[in-house]
C-alpha cells in the first residue's frame, strides 16, 4: 500500500518535473536542484534520526511517558529546523549568487512547514496506520505538482517554484493534526530536561544521521562547486529521478520497523527471521530498480527533461546502481537502530561520508558529472556490503541467507540482454527486461517462500 501510493505520487511528480525542467532549462534546473538539495540537508540534520527513534519509542511506550516523548519530539524539530534554515541561508549568500541564495532561503522555510507535518505523522507510522500515511503523502505530491503546473502556465521564474513543497505540506498539516489529536498532544515541549532524556540515549545516532544526510547530498553539492553549470544541470536531472526513488527503500523497510523494534526487545530469533526476509525482498526489488533504470534511462531523461538533457541518461544508469544498493543498506540501518547500536551506526555513517567526499571529489575532477555518479555507486555498494557484515558480527542469528545472491546475479545478467536489441523501442526493452528477470527468479525460487502465500490457493494447487 505504501509503495503503491508512492508510485502514484511519483508518476504525478515526474510529470511535474518534466514540465519544470523544460520550463527552467539546463542552467536554472541546476540552481533549482542545488537549492532543494541544501534544503534537504536541513531536513536530515534537523531530523537527526528523531523520526525513526520517535517511531520506535511511540511503538513501545504508553501513557504520560508517550505524551512527553511526542511533545519533546515536536519541540526539538521546530527549534532545530529554524536554526538549520538560518545556517544554510547564510552559507548560500556567501557561496552563491543572490537569486540562488534567495531560492535556498525560500526552500528552507518550506522545510519548516514540512518538518512540522512529518513529525506530527510519526504516531501514524508507529501504530501502523499506513493507509492514512499513504493518503497524506499522495495528497502532498498532488498539491505540489498542481502548483508546479500553475507556475509553468503563468511563466514563473525560478523563485516561485521554490515555494511549492512548503505550500503542499501546509495543505496536509491540518488533516494530519486532526488524525493524531487523540493519540498525542499537539503542543510542542521546549523543556530542556525532557529534551535531554530523549536526546541523550540517541546522541551518537543523531550525529550519524547528520553524517548520512551529508553523504547522500555530497555528490550534487560537490558538482555545484567543482563542475560547470551544464554538468550540474545534467547531473541534477538524473539526481532528481534517483532522489525520488530513494524514498522507496525507506517505505518498504520502514513499514516493518515497528516489528523490528518489538522483536529486538522481546524475541531475537524473530528479529533475525524478519531481517533476513526483508533483506531478500529488498535485494530483489533493488536489483530490479537498478536494472530498469539502466535499460530505460534514455527514455526517462527524454520524458523528464527533453532532448537537451539526454547526456544525463548515462549518468542515471550509473546512479541506478547506487539506488539499488540503498535498498539493502536501509535494511541494515533499521536493524542496527532496532538494537540501539547507535555508536556502530555513527562510525558506519561517518566513515562512508569521508569516503564519499574523497572518492566523488576525485572522480569529478577526472570525469565531471559521470565521475560523481561512479563515485556514489562505488561508495553505496561498499555501504551495503559492509553494513551486513557489521550487523551480523558477533550476532550469528542475524546473518541473512546469502544463497539468494548468485540467483539474483544470474537473473539480472539475463534481464539486461534486451539492451542488446537496439532496434526495439525502449519501453519494450524495459518490459522484456522485467519479464526475464521475474521469470528467472521464479524458476530459481530466489524469492522468500512466504511470498507463496500471496499466490491464490487455486493457482498454487494447479502449480
Amino acid at each position: 500500500m505504501r509503495v503503491a501510493s508512492f508510485a502514484a505520487g511519483s508518476l504525478v511528480s515526474f510529470g511535474g518535473a518534466a514540465l519544470l525542467f523544460r520550463h527552467l532549462g539546463v542552467v536554472n534546473t541546476g540552481r533549482y536542484a542545488t537549492a532543494m538539495s541544501l534544503a534537504a540537508v536541513v531536513t536530515g540534520f534537523t531530523d537527526l534520526g528523531l523520526s525513526a527513534v520517535g517511531m520506535r519509542e511511540l511503538a513501545v511506550l504508553e501513557g504520560e511517558e508517550r505524551d512527553r516523548v511526542a511533545r519533546s519530539l515536536l519541540g526539538i524539530r521546530l527549534v532545530l529546523t529554524t536554526v538549520g534554515v538560518a545556517a544554510i541561508s547564510v552559507f548560500a549568500f556567501l557561496a552563491y549568487e543572490t537569486e540562488l541564495a534567495v531560492a535556498v532561503l525560500i526552500a528552507g522555510l518550506g522545510v519548516l512547514v514540512t518538518n512540522t507535518q512529518v513529525t506530527l505523522a510519526v504516531p501514524l507510522m508507529a501504530t501502523l496506520r499506513l493507509g492514512w500515511v499513504s493518503f497524506l503523502e499522495l495528497m502532498r505530491q498532488l498539491a505540489s505538482n498542481a502548483l508546479i503546473v500553475a507556475f509553468v502556465l503563468l511563466g514563473a521564474t525560478l523563485l516561485p517554484f521554490m515555494t511549492t513543497p512548503g505550500i503542499a505540506a501546509a495543505v496536509i498539516l491540518a488533516p494530519t493534526a486532526l488524525l493524531v489529536r487523540r493519540n498525542i498532544p499537539l503542543a510542542p515541549s521546549f523543556r530542556i530536561t525532557h529534551w535531554r532524556s530523549l536526546l541523550a540515549p540517541v546522541l551518537t545516532y543523531s550525529v550519524a544521521v547528520a553524517a548520512a544526510t551529508l553523504y547522500f547530498r555530497t555528490a550534487i553539492v560537490l558538482v555545484s562547486l567543482l563542475a560547470g553549470a551544464h554538468e550540474l544541470g545534467f547531473f541534477s536531472v538524473s539526481f532528481r529521478v534517483v532522489e525520488a526513488l530513494f524514498t522507496i527503500p525507506g517505505l518498504l523497510v520502514g513499514a516493518a520497523f515497528p516489528i523490528f523494534a518489538r522483536a529486538a526487545r522481546d524475541d531475537p530469533a524473530r528479529l533475525g527471521y524478519a531481517l533476513s526476509r526483508v533483506f531478500e525482498v529488498s535485494l530483489l526489488v533493488g536489483v530490479w530498480v537498478a536494472l530498469s533504470l539502466a535499460v530505460g534511462a534514455h527514455l526517462i531523461i527524454e520524458l523528464i527533461g527533453g532532448r537537451r538533457f539526454l547526456p544525463a541518461a548515462s549518468i542515471l544508469a550509473i546512479q541506478g546502481i547506487a539506488l539499488g544498493a540503498s535498498f539493502v543498506t536501509t535494511v541494515w540501518g533499521f536493524g542496527m537502530l532496532s538494537l540501539r547500536l547507535h555508536r556502530l551506526i555513527l562510525v558506519y555513517a561517518v566513515s562512508f561520508l569521508i569516503a564519499a567526499i574523497v572518492v566523488v571529489a576525485a572522480l569529478i575532477e577526472i570525469d565531471g558529472a559521470h565521475g560523481a555518479a561512479i563515485g556514489t555507486a562505488v561508495v553505496e555498494v561498499g555501504v551495503a556490503i559492509s553494513g551486513g557484515v557489521l550487523l551480523a558480527h558477533g550476532r550469528p542469528h542475524l546473518r541473512p541467507r546469502l544463497a539468494v545472491l548468485p540467483k539474483v546475479a544470474l537473473a539480472a545478467a539475463l534481464g539486461a540482454t534486451p539492451t542488446l536489441a537496439g532496434g526495439l523501442p525502449v519501453v519494450i526493452r524495459v518490459v522484456l527486461s522485467t519479464l526475464i528477470y521475474a521469470v528467472v527468479l521464479l524458476l530459481l525460487r530466489a524469492y522468500p517462500p512466504e511470498l507463496d502465500a500471496l499466490i491464490p490457493a487455486r493457482l498454487r494447487r494447479s502449480g
